[in-house]
């Protein structure tokens, strides 16, 4: 793993949490997007020390949905660059972590990714991210 590529906040409403991320961090947001796969709306926010991903759903069944219905707005996942994805996720199950996927899929910010299973992480959901 080369660094911390983001940390991931699911939100409640974008339109409510981008201004405050703004003002909180004092950068603009400089991407919007839809990961129609994941269900979900994206806000990021260059910090010149890694990212932030804002995350809103665009499902009442989506994975960041039942994330705020049981924990509410916080923390959702931290994110790792990889130089290798393929390469990254078969060394990891090979030391006994859980993937959440067994192929790296399309992501936000133009990144193949796959995620851990947080009960093989100590409770932390991590993301793999190798840029496209």
């Amino acid at each position: 793993m080369q660094k911390i590529e983001h940390i991931g906040i699911a939100v409640k409403s974008l339109e409510t949490s981008i201004p405050l991320f703004e003002l909180l961090l004092d950068t603009k947001c400089y991407k919007t997007e839809t990961v129609e796969n994941e269900m979900v709306k994206t806000a990021f926010f260059d910090t010149k020390n890694g990212k932030i991903e804002l995350l809103e759903t665009t499902a009442e069944n989506g994975p960041i949905a039942k994330f705020l219905a049981k924990k509410g707005e916080g923390i959702h996942h931290i994110a790792f660059e990889v130089a290798d994805i393929k390469k990254e996720m078969a060394r990891l199950e090979k030391e006994g972590f859980v993937l959440l996927n067994t192929e790296p899929k399309k992501g936000a910010d133009n990144k193949l990714i796959c995620f851990l299973h947080p009960k093989s992480t100590n409770g932390v959901l991590i993301e793999l991210c190798e840029s496209c």
